[in-house]
């Protein structure tokens, strides 16, 4: 690799400063919410011959990131965090750790008197689902804070309210129990995928990374793709694809790869906002791609209690079609703007990469075969996937890295401190399923938003993307499908979409929220790497990424998108597809075997659009207008490649 080429490392939660005690209590409390976590992921507890309630491990788990939130971020972000933690958020810390513990240790009895309220279930629910709030706050800010206010006050006086939303009566002290302890509220199936399958992906990934698995990726990254014209924006598509599917946080992804990506496409010739845009989109889409999806796809796999590969299949065009409008984009603006490969000699060559790396596939092997050989559970794929990982970095590694012991502590404090935000959101979704249940506002919300719908699907979903952009805002990938499972995915399967589609529908349009003005966390993050200004960034982002705002909408109508159905049907899909993508993306950069004025950008971009229909979709007439949008594009294609031959040869005259 060439000096001028800096190595992508793996991103690492915020660095915790402030006296050493801090530091150690953090480390402390974050390795062993991991080792805790992988302990109930390998089932070691009942090996052991100890029985307990799942809800005492997830009190333990709540503890645990609860002390860590308010350790490790201040009440207001203009606050100094190099210095100790001031004497209300340590007060705070041990209570979130004292209560949380004390559930764990009495959660029997507690359970069993709920329905009486003793005295003790009320002041330990009521203090933890304030401590819950304040710790979201601090993570995520306060716009999920006021979803959950605002549905747990509407389930107190929604009884009042005539109509459709109307509920059951639930008093307040009966609510503050349930929510706390009933399996249905904090302590349910979101809490709990976080704290098993979420936390051993994470660790995984961090595994992954130390063995070597950064370099590599770098790497394959820059020898695939470093001789290609604009090979600095592809090196940033590949290398961010790899990370975002493993890690599946994407400020994280983007600090990881942006750091040097950004910077080889600013110097290769790309506007700054084009560089921090297609980084940010990239390390978006990681969450899409197969077959880790940021351990999403074993989320919902959970969820819609289905086989994880009906999941991962039915994400393989959706994501190839992201990430063909997104290379192609960048390919096109290459040519357009004559961006020339990334410099350097030294750019390894493809062979001798995989020779020295291809011992990288074991740890996804490793996953596989857990899962469909060996029937394992998720989380415990995952910890054979790390555990292959960790063998690699011990006794192999890659190049000059190597894995000590002392790094598997690392990484499972790092995989603590990363869950934190996530374990913050579940709690929260597990009080919004718990207020849904309780009260019946679940089964008023669905019938709500499918009355708005008036019977019309594309209303529906017009109405649903809205949702999900807007809850989406600002938060983790992971805790943004938690919530819209929740709250939009029932009222979309209630009208006859099939549950797969409508799964994938809320977490694309959920995942884009991360680049959609005006919050776009990810497009923000990438533009201030770039030193670009944040919105040009963000709808810049927009661009490259249209696919996920458009091809949901697709693959609801028609499920061929997802590889169900007729394979003639698939097939033709599929190819239509990819042609379509491509024609609509060479339309938003004007070039088409050579510069395109307004009229011939317009006119590929609606034989795109006449490609991408899938089949069925508009009855037998699909058929004829995808044939049409084919014959307009070879045509377009055709004029575009004799013009510019005419303009690269010269006449015999001249």
């Amino acid at each position: 690799m060439t000096e001028n080429i800096p190595q992508i490392a793996s991103g690492t939660p915020e660095d915790v400063s402030g006296p050493a005690w801090v530091r150690r209590l953090v480390h402390a409390l974050a390795g062993t919410l991991t080792l805790v976590a992988v302990a109930q992921a390998a089932d070691l507890p009942s090996r052991l011959g100890y029985s307990y309630y799942t809800e005492q491990f997830l009190a333990v788990i709540l503890g645990l990131s609860l002390g860590l939130v308010f350790l490790v971020r201040r009440a207001r972000q203009s606050e100094d965090a190099t210095n100790a933690p001031p004497i209300p958020d340590l007060v705070l810390a041990a209570l979130g750790l004292g209560l949380s513990f004390y559930v764990a240790w009495a959660y029997p009895v507690l359970l069993g008197s709920a329905m009486s309220l003793p005295w003790d279930a009320l002041a330990v629910g009521g203090l933890l689902f304030l401590l819950v709030l304040e710790g979201l706050r601090r993570t995520v800010g306060m716009t999920l804070v006021v979803v959950v206010l605002a549905i747990v006050i509407y389930g107190l006086i929604g009884h009042l309210v005539p109509g459709i939303l109307q509920t059951r009566e639930v008093q307040a002290p009966r609510m503050a129990v349930y929510l706390a302890f009933d399996p249905n509220g904090l302590f349910g199936i979101t809490l709990n995928v976080a704290a098993t399958v979420v936390v051993a992906f994470i660790l995984f990934g961090q595994l992954l990374l130390r063995s070597g698995g950064a370099d590599f990726f770098n790497d394959i990254a820059l020898a695939t793709m470093g001789h290609r014209r604009g090979g600095s924006a592809k090196i940033s598509i590949v290398a961010s694809a790899l990370f975002g599917s493993i890690s599946g946080v994407v400020v994280s992804n983007i600090v990881a790869t942006g750091v040097v990506t950004i910077r080889l496409m600013i110097n290769s010739g790309f506007r700054r906002t084009t560089a921090a845009a297609v980084e940010a989109v990239a390390s978006t889409g990681g969450q899409i791609a197969p077959p880790v999806m940021g351990a999403v796809a074993f989320l919902m796999a959970d969820i819609l209690q289905k086989p994880y590969s009906e999941i991962v299949v039915a994400a393989i065009v959706p994501a190839l079609l992201y990430y063909v409008a997104l290379y192609v984009q960048a390919d096109l603006q290459a040519a357009k703007h004559n961006i020339r490969p990334v410099e350097g000699e030294e750019i390894p060559p493809v062979g001798r990469v995989l020779s020295r790396g291809w011992v990288f596939a074991l740890p996804f092997a490793a996953i596989v075969a857990a899962l469909f050989w060996f029937n394992q559970r998720a989380e415990t794929a995952a910890l054979w996937g790390g555990g292959a990982a960790l063998l690699i970095g011990l006794f192999m590694g890659y190049g000059k890295s190597r894995m000590s012991m002392r790094d598997l502590w690392r990484a499972a404090v790092e995989s603590g401190q990363s869950i934190i935000d996530i374990i913050m959101i579940s709690a929260a979704a597990g009080f919004i399923i718990g207020v849904l249940n309780v009260t019946g506002l679940g089964f008023a919300v669905t019938f709500a938003l499918v009355d708005l719908g008036q019977g019309n699907l594309f209303l529906l979903l017009l109405i649903s993307a809205a949702v999900c952009l807007v809850l989406g805002m600002g938060m983790p990938t992971v805790g943004v499908y938690l919530l819209l499972a929740v709250l939009v995915a029932p009222s979309l399967i209630e009208t006859g979409v099939e549950p797969i589609a409508a799964h994938l529908f809320i977490f694309y349009l959920g995942m884009m929220s991360m680049v959609t003005p005006p919050i776009g966390i990810g497009a923000f993050f990438a533009a201030s790497i770039a030193k670009a200004p944040p919105l040009a960034t963000a709808f810049e982002s927009m661009r490259f990424g249209w696919t996920a705002y458009i091809i949901p909408f697709l693959f609801v109508f028609s499920p061929a998108l997802l590889l169900i159905g007729d394979p003639v049907e698939i097939a033709i899909a599929v190819t239509t597809a990819i042609l379509g993508v491509y024609a609509i993306s060479s339309g938003f950069v004007g070039w088409l075997h050579g510069p395109a004025g307004i009229v011939r950008r317009i006119l590929t971009g609606l034989a795109g659009a006449a490609l991408l229909l899938p089949p069925g979709i508009l009855g037998a007439a699909t058929l004829w207008i995808n044939a049409a949008g084919f014959a307009a594009l070879a045509l377009l294609w055709l004029l575009g490649r004799d013009r510019q031959s005419a303009v690269s040869v010269p006449h015999p005259a001249q």
